[in-house]
């Protein structure tokens, strides 16, 4: 079911309920006013009637014989009266005799003074009626034909009303829930136009402060983030197209190369080694791929457990040293070595922190003459800092401001051999451990990268 329907639905039949209720007030009230109406009548006609017959101005068969007559053309009021000692002197019609008194109804009336009731269709009334200080007892009884015949008659009227009001209220919430679904029409033309070769389109936005307008603003935002992530990913498709392209080009060439004709045994050892170094930078290459893909997840999706720094530190520097028996690693504290450990202890991903310093202290080996790298541990109030400083020959301002950049080489990628993912990973780890990085360097005087974590 559509919107539309659904709230024309919900609102007809709201609408239907106040109007239906309102309806049955009506009858009710109406019922209630003319059951009282009656009653009032009834009081006068056997007053009137009591007053004639004991005043002696009408003889009883004369009242009587009325009473037969107007009956077969009207709902003529039947009365009787009675002395307080159940003695009956007068009555309209003993024959019929509606109310059916006896002594218990006398004894009512007489403490009451007045009572009304129904009997059947009928309504009647029981009063003391007193005529030159006697008591009378006077009962009256009728059926109120013409107003239960009105009655009939607005019961009727409310209900084609009802009807005729519930197709209005329906045919009225249709076109309004119509009209003011518009927009939402338009806006689902509007993105089902959007597709991955129009993905700069927006939503048309016309008014900010209303509802529709703060979800146009959403959406617009988020196809905002989607063409930023869309665009990077064909970047780094590409990227990585050209990146693998290279390796695999210069390893197929030297063995096509090789396999034309016969060579020497030292010719087929340099081919085999180039091949080989071709394999291994392919391999760096993917190892580096996979954890940039690693570094993209939630921080929920990674195993987090608390790390201390100094000990993520000297296993990273022995596993450097290790690969690489030329370079120079040294770590130590800027201030004495903290008694509490949850100084410089984190809440981290061991393997991804291993990776984001492995990358920060090769890149200051790499680019410095002697190939070392020293490792300065201290703490704040907040968040532990780790410095990883070289003396090499630093970055120009250009470097600096693209050294995040995935792919990018910088100005020196001669002097060593990259593929431009080691710093972007890096600051992808640290972000996703709420950390910070920052990178303070001058030509010929050295780089420092500052990673700032929050200990626990």
């Amino acid at each position: 079911m559509k919107i539309r329907t659904a709230l024309t639905l919900k609102n007809t039949c709201a609408t239907a309920a106040v109007f239906l209720l309102c309806t049955i007030l009506i009858y009710i009230v109406s019922e209630h006013t003319r059951s009282k109406t009656f009653f009032h009548d009834l009081r006068s006609e056997a007053i009137t009637k009591a007053h004639l017959f004991l005043q002696n101005k009408v003889d009883p068969k004369t009242m009587q014989d009325i009473y037969l007559n107007n009956k077969e053309f009207i709902n003529e009021v039947e009365v009787a009266i009675y002395t307080p000692d159940f003695k009956m002197l007068y009555h309209d019609a003993v024959q019929n005799d509606i109310i059916k008194e006896n002594r218990q109804m006398i004894s009512s009336i007489l403490n009451k003074k007045e009572i009304e009731f129904y009997i059947g269709k009928y309504q009647g009334i029981g009063m003391l009626y007193t005529l030159n200080g006697k008591n009378y007892i006077v009962t009256a009884a009728a059926y109120d034909g013409y107003g239960y015949a009105n009655l009939t008659k607005l019961k009727n009227a409310l209900l084609v009303l009802f009807i005729i009001g519930l197709t209005l209220l329906f045919a009225t919430g249709y076109i309004l829930a119509r009209t003011a679904l518009r927009p939402i029409r338009e806006i689902v033309k509007e993105a089902d136009i959007i597709t991955a070769s129009q993905i700069s389109r927006r939503l048309p936005v016309k008014n900010r402060k209303d509802e529709l307008g703060e979800l146009s603003t959403t959406f617009n935002a988020l196809l905002n983030r989607l063409e930023v992530s869309f665009n990077a990913q064909k970047m780094f498709v590409s990227n990585v197209s050209h990146e693998l392209r290279t390796p695999l080009a210069a390893l197929v060439a030297e063995l096509d190369i090789a396999s034309q004709k016969e060579r020497s045994c030292q010719q087929y050892r340099t081919t085999i080694l180039n091949a080989l170094n071709d394999a291994r930078r392919m391999t760096k290459l993917i190892d580096g791929l996979l954890n940039l893909a690693k570094a993209d997840y939630q921080q929920e999706q990674i195993k987090m457990e608390h790390i201390r720094l100094d000990e993520l530190l000297l296993d990273v520097r022995e596993f450097i040293l290790r690969a690489h028996p030329d370079y120079h690693v040294e770590i130590i504290f800027e201030q004495e070595e903290a008694e509490d450990d949850s100084l410089i202890t984190v809440n981290g991903n061991h393997y991804l922190l291993s990776i984001a310093f492995s990358n920060l202290i090769e890149n200051n080996c790499k680019y410095s003459a002697d190939h070392s790298s020293f490792i300065q541990i201290s703490y704040w109030d907040k968040c532990a800092v780790v410095r990883c400083s070289d003396d090499g020959m630093g970055m120009s301002d250009t470097d600096k401001q693209h050294l995040f950049k995935l792919f990018y080489r910088g100005e020196q990628e001669k002097v060593a051999e990259g593929h431009g993912i080691g710093m972007a990973l890096s600051q992808k780890i640290i972000r996703l451990h709420r950390g910070d990085i920052a990178v303070h360097s001058e030509k010929e005087k050295g780089t420092t990268f500052i990673v700032e974590l929050p200990h626990i």
